[in-house]
Order: structure tokens, then sequence, then C-alpha cells
């Protein structure tokens, strides 16, 4: 391969001191650019405590997309702000190297997994350190989740292993939400249901919530999974062993009316929704709401008021994990929760890696790679069994 020329090597190092960043229109998805990141050495200097972190690489998916969707209403936005207030920096999880500390305990040179901005630097204030990580403690984040505020270090996580960041990324998110809407059901005992249905079954966080469900098979009280997707990922769907029942979404009137079910919504998408809502008029006994795949076709606000049955409720993950990590009785407390967490993380890893892979890692690099992946996940064109792992760098 022939040495870069003296203008290429120029540009690289002007990019490791600019660095690039992802910006999206708050209120037009579709709009995205990449510009300087604001958090990169030629914008910003550390002050006394800071700590620079270069972002090595991170996932897209839809969760990414629900992310932006319900930025508003979540707060999503507020995690890294952009420096024009009509856009956004979009959330993703991955990995980053700490590049410049002015903070004593934190050294130079480790890596560390957690929730970035997608772009190529950060800048954090770590606080409340262990032998594990730290958070960012950060003003504009003080009031916000703290679940999305730790950094933790590679080299001290048991379960990090560096052939497989790419599945971390993609799926480990995603994962503990799902483990945690299946505990959730759990502990309402289903709401007195027998089958929960579950949209946009062929997206991670839905399929990973299918895994954990269909992990009570055979036990009193164990619900029936029924996917709902589209023509174009039922076969997929159906591969998974997941699900009890995959239905099209236009096989919705073929589900008998008179079976007590419970709505899992990662799709958001109000005319199925309220599709859901009517033909389960007399027997939908809980409706949750989690994500916003289709983020397109998004309920209004106030729009939920006139469906029939329950209205719908939104699943704030942090809210559940603040309560299991509560000291027993009423909780696991912070270490029950993460080794139930990491045994289940572990079953799923092995059915996920068998003999047919349920996703395969595509590594992408470079300003327009990344600006061409987000739009394919935004427009739901990605594939299904495709983890997106990518790189500003």
């Amino acid at each position: 391969m022939p040495e870069p020329s003296s203008a290429a090597k120029l540009a690289s190092a002007a990019t490791a001191i600019t660095g690039h960043r992802l910006f999206i229109q708050r209120r037009d998805l579709t709009q995205a650019r990449l510009g300087p990141d604001p958090d990169a050495p030629a914008t910003r200097s550390l002050v006394r405590g800071e700590v620079r972190l270069e972002i090595d690489h991170f996932a897209l998916t839809a969760n990414n997309i629900t992310y932006a969707a319900f930025g508003e209403a979540m707060k999503y936005w507020q995690f890294f702000p952009a420096p024009d207030g009509g856009e956004g920096c979009l959330p993703v999880w991955g990995f980053a190297t700490v590049a410049e500390s002015l903070n004593e305990g934190v050294a130079t040179g480790r890596r560390v997994w957690g929730y970035f901005p997608a772009g190529t630097h950060l800048v954090v204030t770590p606080g409340r350190l262990s032998a594990a990580g730290f958070s960012d403690t950060v003003s504009h984040r003080a009031e916000l989740a703290a679940v999305y505020n730790h950094y933790s270090y590679c080299d001290a996580d048991p379960g990090w292993q560096p052939a497989l960041e790419g599945l971390q990324a993609v799926l480990r998110p995603l994962f503990i939400t799902s483990f945690l809407i299946d505990d959730f059901l759990a502990e309402a005992g289903g709401f007195g249901a027998t089958q929960v249905l579950l949209s946009s079954a062929s997206s991670k966080t839905a399929f990973a919530t299918a895994f954990c469900l269909a992990q009570h098979r055979g036990q009193p009280g164990a619900l029936g999974v029924v996917g709902l997707t589209s023509a174009g990922n039922a076969d997929f769907v159906r591969s998974l062993g997941c699900y009890d029942e995959v239905r099209l979404y236009d096989e919705l009137p073929l589900l008998n009316v008179t079976v007590k079910s419970v709505y899992v919504d990662f799709a958001g998408n109000a005319s199925l929704r309220r599709s859901v809502h009517e033909h389960f008029a007399g027997t939908l006994a809980y409706s949750c709401s989690v994500g916003g795949t289709h983020w397109e076709a998004l309920a209004a606000p106030g729009s939920s008021a006139s469906l029939p049955g329950p209205r719908p409720t939104l699943f704030f993950a942090p809210a559940q994990v603040k309560k299991r990590s509560a000291p027993p009785p009423e909780g696991w407390g912070r270490a029950g929760l993460e080794s139930r967490v990491a045994a289940a993380w572990t079953d799923f890893v092995a059915a996920a890696t068998g003999s047919t892979p349920w996703v395969q890692i595509s590594e992408r690099r470079g300003a327009q790679a990344v600006l061409q992946a987000y739009a394919e996940v935004l427009a739901g064109h990605s594939d299904a069994r495709q983890g997106l792992m990518l790189s500003l760098a």
C-alpha cells in the first residue's frame, strides 16, 4: 500500500485536533450534519478536574433513533448539549480512551465503556470514583438518570471481551432494557394477562425482551410471546425461536380477541397502537410504550386519551434500575441487580452467537459512512441481522 501523501497526513492531523460530531435538527430528524466536535482539543482546553475522552467507536441502532424521537420529552438532548440550541447531539453507547486528564483519579490511556455523543471526543468531570469507573458530575447532567452518567473501566469489567466489543455496544444497553421490561412484567404478575404482544419484533430490544420472556416457558404464569413484524422481517423473527407466534402487522385481526393481553410497543406507531387497542378493546390488560422505531408515525401528544382500554404508559428503564438497586427487601441492591443482569446477559450472548448468529457486526469508519448509516437506520432500511459499529476517529 502506498504511503499517504503529505496532504492526507495533514488532513488526518487536523481531524484529530478538531474532531467530528453528528448534529441533528431536533424538530426534523432527517436533517443531520457533521461539524467540528465541541469537545475536541482545538475547541476547548481542559480545566482542573476534567478529562478528555477520545471516542474510538460506537453502536448505532433503532434504540438511538428512540433517543432522538423522545429527545425532548425524556431529556435525552440534555446529556450532550449542542452549541446551536435547535440541534441535538445523538446519544450512543461505545468505547473511548482517556486521552488527557487533569483529574488525579483518572489515568490517561485507560479504556472506558459508556454513553457518548456520536462524535470523536467528550470532556467529562469525573466524580464518585471507584476501581470500576467513575460518573460524569458535570452540572448539566446532575439531574439526569444516573445510569447514563457512569463510565466503566474495561480492564475492571470481568464481562468485557475485546473481540466482542461490537456485540457489547450494539446489544448490551438494549438487553438491560429488555431484562428490566421482563422484570417489570413479572413483578406485576403479567397484569393478569396470558400473552404479550411485541411490536417491531425484529428490533434488537424487542427480540431481547422476547428472549427474556421465553426463559419462563413452562413455568406457572408464563406469558405467551407474540411478535408483530413486517413481511420482510418475518422469517428472521421466526428463526430466533424466542416468539411463540409471529404475525404480520396486517394479520393483527386474526389474533383471538378473547385472550387477555399486554401490549409492549417498540414501534411507537400511532396507527398500529390504535389498531391493537381497538382489536383488544375489552381484553387489553396493559399498554406499555418503550420505543419509537417507527418515529415518523409517533402518536401526537394527548392522542392516547381517546384510545379504548388502558392508557399507554411509558416504560423508563432507569426508574426500574433505581427500584431494583435499592437495598433488600425493597430491591436487590446494586450488586444483586448487576449479578442478575450479568447472568442473563451471558445466556443471551450464548444464544445470539450460536451456529446462526442473530447479529453480525458491520464496522464503518469516516464522516460520510456515519451520515449514511444514520440515514439508513432512521429510514428503517438497516438489515435486522446487522449491528452497526461506527467510528469518526
